[in-house]
């Protein structure tokens, strides 16, 4: 199955470290809050701590956004646990505060059309999934590309907006700018006002 934007996302049960325990947990346990499910190639590499932190140290901001993040590797939840006991200062991800999911058999990967099969690791894709368990977004990098969690955020606000008002969020927008309607009218008087 892949995972498409306006489908529903991929359902999955697997092994995760969260928040300083080993639990199983599915996609389906955070329906009724909208979901950043975001994927990364290896633990104990280089650009993927950073993103781990920065997703750590902004999940105040996805809270507010009633939003559940969740990060997905190849390795093991024992290696997880491993790499959340070790520093930041030395290349960890100390203090961690959400799950990261350990998809050993790769098939979450699989699902969600990231597993770069040569390599058997996960290329860094990022899904925003609404409440009620539609894809609305998603991006992939490539491995040496890592992620702006301001833009993941900025994208969260433009869901909630359109999904609240019916309206459509247009280039570079950010909460608190003027969207429009989606209709000829609805450019015509968005454009006229720029």
């Amino acid at each position: 199955m892949a995972a498409l934007v306006q489908q529903p996302a991929p359902d999955f049960k697997a092994q995760a470290y969260d928040n300083g325990e080993f639990r199983e947990i599915s996609l389906s346990e955070f329906k009724g809050q909208k979901v950043v499910l975001f994927f990364y190639p290896l633990d104990f590499t280089f650009v993927c701590p950073t993103e781990i932190i920065a997703f750590s140290d902004a999940l105040d901001e996805f809270k507010e956004r009633n939003t559940a993040v969740i990060g997905v590797s190849i390795d093991s939840h024992f290696s997880h646990y491993a790499w959340a006991n070790t520093p930041r200062s030395e290349g960890g991800i100390e203090g961690v505060a959400y799950p990261i999911v350990s998809d050993l058999n790769k098939d979450i990967s699989r699902d969600y059309g990231v597993l770069l099969e040569g390599f058997q690791v996960a290329l860094r894709g990022l899904f925003i999934i609404n409440k009620e368990g539609v894809l609305k977004h998603v991006t992939i990098n490539d491995l040496e590309l890592g992620r702006n969690v301001d833009e993941v955020l900025r994208v969260l606000d433009a869901i909630d907006f359109s999904e609240e008002h019916g309206e459509v969020c247009p280039a570079n927008w950010k909460k608190g700018d003027k969207a429009m309607k989606p209709t000829n009218e609805g450019l015509k008087e968005y454009v006229a006002s720029k």
